[in-house]
Order: C-alpha cells, then structure tokens, then sequence
C-alpha cells in the first residue's frame, strides 16, 4: 500500500536560498515561537508561480552536536515529525491567497531526545503557527471587506 504523494516531504519543500536565510535570521519581519526543545521562526511573503506554499530548513548546530553523526541524526528526526504534521500548517497557508511561509526549525537542546517528544513538540509549534495566521489574516480579510 503505497503513501499519498502530499504525505512526502519532497525537495521543493526545501529552503535553499542564501537570501532568503539571511532574510529569515536577520529577524527584521520574521517572528519566532519555542517549544523546547525546538524553536520555529517563520515569516510570510508573497508567493510566487510554482512556489511551494511552506519551505523549510532545519538547523542543529555544531555547538551542541560536535558529531556530524548527532547533527544529523536529529535532523532527520526534526524532518520526520514536520513530514507527519505538516498538514495543518500547510492548508492553512494554502487557504490564505497569495502566501507563502518560509520557515526554519532550530534545534536548543543539547543532548537527543525521544521522536515522540520532537513529534509532540512539532505539533504544538505548528498548530500554534496555524492559528496564529489563520486568526490575523481572518482580522485582515474582515477589516478589507468592512
């Protein structure tokens, strides 16, 4: 039994702009939110043919990971529970015309923890985001056509 094609997490979803990272970290529009031991920064933009309508990038430095084998062991388990609740988030923007949501997963802690915990974790950050913009650009959409 073969997995629905959206339950993937494919290269487009990927941030791979230089810019657009030093737009994300420079942290002039972009806004943040933690659940430890992950904190999410996102920022919304305006969505071009063909984007995606959320990208993501996952950093775990190498201050807390000397290893390249714990770095990436802990990306791997940050892509995983974005890959199994990204839902939310995704048709939230999807819904929004026009936006698109660049967002980074930044790794605090240092030592690897439970998958259940990052999943659990994941799910509160990116149902809080979802809420976040659903009730801002509903306030935005009210005042437009009031």
């Amino acid at each position: 039994m073969s997995e629905p094609s959206n339950r993937t997490f494919c290269k487009k979803e990927r941030i791979v702009s230089r810019k657009l990272i030093e737009t994300l970290f420079q942290g002039g529009c972009s806004r943040s939110k933690v659940a430890f031991p992950l904190r999410i920064v996102y920022m919304e933009k305006e969505r071009k043919e063909g984007d995606e309508p959320v990208q993501v990038l996952v950093s775990v430095s190498k201050r807390h990971f000397k290893k390249a084998v714990d770095r990436n062991r802990v990306k791997r388990q940050v892509r995983e529970a974005y890959r199994r609740n990204k839902y939310a988030l995704v048709d939230t923007v999807k819904r929004i015309e026009g936006l698109s949501l660049p967002v980074v997963f930044i790794w605090l802690s240092d030592s690897i923890v439970d998958s259940r915990l990052i999943n659990d974790r994941m799910e509160v950050l990116l149902r809080g985001v979802s809420e976040k913009l659903a009730a801002r650009h509903c306030r935005i959409a009210e005042t437009d056509n009031g």
